[in-house]
C-alpha cells in the first residue's frame, strides 16, 4: 500500500512538473522574438557607423610612396605640434613626438601610426601590428631634388652642401712667406 501511495505521488509530481514546463515554454518564445529586433537595430547601427566611416577626402600636401601608395600631410613640419596624415581613406592626428636622432616623428599611440620623416624620405610604420606601411615618401618638392621641410633638416646645412668640405683658403696677402730649409745631404748607409 505504501509502495502505491508512493507511485501515485511521483506520478502527480510528475505531470505538475510537466505542466509547469509546458506553461513556461510559450513564456521564453516571446523573449527570444523580442531579442530579434534588438539585432536588427544592432545592424542599422552598425550600418550607420558604416556610412560614418565613409572615405574622407584627402587635404594637404600629397607625398607619394613606393609601390602607387601615397600619403597626404596636412600642417606645418617646420612649425606644428601636430600633423594630420591621410592614409588609405582616413585622417590621423599624430603628435610630434622628440627624437635623439635628429629625425622627426610624429606618433598616434591609439592608432599605432608613426611617421618618421628624415631629410630624403618619409616612412609610415603601424607600431600595433609592427608593419611597415609605407616607405620611399617624397613631396613633390622632393622628388626634384630638395629636402623634406623638417624641424631637424632646417637645424642642419642645407642637402647640396657635403658635410665634409676643405676650410675656405685664406688670403694670400695674410701669408708670410717663410724661407725656404736648407738642403740636407741624406746621409749614407
Amino acid at each position: 500500500m505504501k509502495q502505491l501511495v508512493l507511485a501515485a505521488c511521483i506520478g502527480a509530481f510528475t505531470l505538475t512538473s510537466a505542466g509547469v514546463a509546458l506553461a513556461q515554454e510559450p513564456a521564453k518564445k516571446p523573449a527570444a522574438t523580442k531579442k530579434a529586433p534588438a539585432k536588427k537595430t544592432a545592424k542599422s547601427s552598425k550600418n550607420a557607423k558604416t556610412v560614418a566611416a565613409a572615405p574622407v577626402e584627402p587635404s594637404g600636401e600629397k607625398w607619394q610612396c613606393e609601390l602607387g601608395n601615397a600619403i597626404y600631410i596636412n600642417g606645418n613640419m617646420l612649425r606644428d605640434e601636430v600633423l594630420t596624415v591621410h592614409w588609405q581613406g582616413k585622417d590621423y592626428r599624430l603628435p610630434r613626438q622628440s627624437t635623439v636622432t635628429g629625425a622627426d616623428r610624429y606618433y598616434d599611440q591609439q592608432s599605432g601610426l608613426d611617421l618618421v620623416v628624415i631629410p630624403s624620405k618619409a616612412m609610415l610604420f603601424n607600431k600595433n601590428l609592427g608593419q611597415r606601411l609605407a616607405d620611399e615618401c617624397q613631396s613633390a618638392d622632393m622628388l626634384a631634388g630638395g629636402s623634406a621641410p623638417t624641424q631637424a633638416g632646417a637645424l642642419r646645412a642645407p642637402v647640396s652642401t657635403p658635410l665634409l668640405v676643405a676650410p675656405a683658403a685664406q688670403p694670400t696677402a695674410a701669408i708670410e712667406p717663410q724661407p725656404a730649409p736648407a738642403a740636407q745631404a741624406a746621409p749614407k748607409q
